[in-house]
């Protein structure tokens, strides 16, 4: 049982900022089989207004039914990666920006903040194993849940 070194580390943190840029890359792509490659097998993401997403097949479908939303746009920006001593786990936090179209037709879009757990895979690989950001990517948005989510005023 070692620990990892500091420069293992950074190096870590490094990859995963990385990755997470070319997950956002991916999003903004539409990119469905792209983005649901950056989950581990046995993800969870929480979106807002709903219950958690489990597994990769219950993810992509959840991805593919949003890209479909109006108006979905998302991207963001990862501004802090804490790896674990161990160098197997890391959080990640940072900020992002969803888009869909409102209830009236005008283009809504909301920016929030982010955490995601990331986890070293066996072959060495980082995939992200928790989501749990408002505005989650894949997240089917609208109004209501947005509200939910206490991202928008109660009417």
């Amino acid at each position: 049982m070692g620990c990892a070194t500091t420069g293992n580390t950074k190096a870590a943190a490094s990859q995963i900022l990385r990755l997470d840029a070319e997950w956002s890359q991916a999003a903004q792509g539409r990119d469905v089989d792209r983005v649901v490659s950056f989950w581990a097998d046995d993800a969870t993401v929480f979106p807002p207004g709903g219950p958690p997403v489990v597994g990769k097949r219950a993810i992509r479908e959840f991805v593919a039914k949003s890209f479909q939303t109006p108006g979905f746009r998302i991207s963001w920006k990862t501004t802090r990666v804490v790896v674990s001593r161990s160098g197997d786990f890391a959080y990640a936090t940072g900020t992002n920006e969803v888009s869909f179209s409102g209830q009236n037709g005008r283009q809504v879009t909301v920016e929030g903040k982010a955490v995601t757990v990331w986890r070293r895979e066996p072959e060495g690989v980082w995939k992200c194993w928790n989501d749990a950001s408002p505005s989650s990517v894949g997240a089917p948005l609208n109004a209501r849940s947005l509200r939910g989510a206490g991202a928008l005023p109660r009417d």
